[in-house]
């Protein structure tokens, strides 16, 4: 077996916000690249440029945490038991199939299960454990935390929903992973860009990483964020980035992370003070 390596790319920051991107990552390990079948050889279900569309996050003083390993090895975003976390459609901590329903590996090249426990310890729980470690580090030097799991999916996935995806997709388990204030702000800010659809709590609630990680009872906050890739991106091979598109989104992004730290401020101000 090959050693596992660069699992996760992690920078610290220095304002209480942690921006999470767990299926941003392209690297294979061996045996998962032998075994794919052709059409998942460009990885398709990337979220692919979302640490280019998140430049910005080091001006802001955000931590950032960015998957190494592509969805296809071991999915972040979903628990270590393999619940299923969407009633319907939808893929598991190991996925079997594109988001197309397609087959993800050839007769005989799905990886064993003693890979597939590597995976797991070297891969999702290094990253998990780095998630945490800086959540309770930004919890006790600030007195709350904020997570913003950053994703991002083509429009239009017959498969797993109808129709084309709104734009800006903001999930919070239903009103249970953060304060329903700071969902109604993140609301309004999508709403003050017209030129974009939005939805909150729709197709994409949030994953395991928000559902997990937003504790609003302990002050730790956590937001997910679903991007339809047409407003930064090609959807089609090769996937190409499109900063023409990316400027535009970006405003409306930094405007969302802008108006989480502010709210946190106020909110732990007001906390303090009584």
């Amino acid at each position: 077996m090959s050693e596992i390596k660069d699992a996760f790319e992690f920078s610290r920051g220095h304002v209480p916000l942690l921006i999470s991107m767990p299926h941003a990552g392209t690297r294979l390990t061996p045996a998962v690249e032998a075994g794919l079948v052709a059409q998942a050889r460009s990885l398709p279900d990337t979220d692919w440029n979302i640490p280019r569309l998140y430049d910005f996050a080091a001006e802001l003083g955000a931590s950032t945490l960015a998957a190494g390993y592509s969805r296809y090895v071991v999915d972040l975003n979903r628990p270590a038991d393999d619940k299923p976390l969407y009633a319907g459609a939808t893929t598991g901590l190991y996925p079997s199939t594109l988001f197309d329903g397609t087959p993800l590996f050839h007769e005989g090249g799905v990886p064993s299960s003693e890979e597939r426990a590597r995976y797991l310890a070297e891969v999702w729980m290094p990253y998990h454990r780095t998630l945490a470690t800086e959540l309770a580090r930004l919890r006790d030097e600030f007195g709350y935390a904020l997570l913003f799991d950053a994703h991002s999916i083509c429009s239009q996935v017959p498969h797993l929903f109808d129709g084309r995806l709104p734009d800006f997709n903001l999930g919070t388990h239903s009103g249970a992973s953060c304060d329903p204030q700071l969902a109604q702000r993140l609301k309004q800010v999508c709403a003050a860009a017209p030129q974009y659809s939005h939805v909150l709590n729709g197709r994409f609630k949030g994953g395991h990483i928000t559902r997990y990680y937003g504790q609003p009872e302990n002050n730790i906050h956590a937001v997910q964020l679903e991007l339809a890739q047409c407003i930064y991106m090609d959807e089609a091979e090769p996937f190409a980035f499109r900063e023409e598109l990316a400027a535009d989104a970006r405003v409306v992004l930094r405007k969302l992370l802008e108006t989480y730290l502010a709210w946190g401020q106020e909110a732990h101000s007001t906390r303090t003070s009584q």
